[in-house]
């Protein structure tokens, strides 16, 4: 009976989603979505955890109302410089 409700939920920007901002790497994670702000409070320790488990740092958590377009946001800037050096792989044989 919820599925329904989220869905329109959702596609209103109604819905609740978890948003977590993280300075190392610095990223922006979106989680969800859910129908109520208790819901998602209680499920975002979970991705925190996670999150630590894979060595983020100075995690910053927030349950909003939004219609994320996107549930990963890296920084641009970041991004780049790591990801400059890394040789391409194209035209390897798997």
């Amino acid at each position: 009976m919820k599925e329904p409700i989220l869905k329109v939920l959702d596609v209103l920007g109604l819905a609740y989603w978890v948003e977590i901002i993280t300075d190392n790497p610095k990223c922006t994670y979106y989680f969800g979505p859910f129908v109520s702000k208790e819901e998602a409070q209680t499920s975002y320790g979970g991705y925190v955890e996670d999150l630590y488990g894979e060595g983020a740092k100075d995690i910053k958590v927030q349950v909003k109302r939004c219609k994320p377009h996107k549930l990963t946001l890296f920084d641009e800037v970041e991004d780049i410089k790591k990801f400059k050096s890394i040789p391409s792989l194209s035209g390897q044989a798997l």
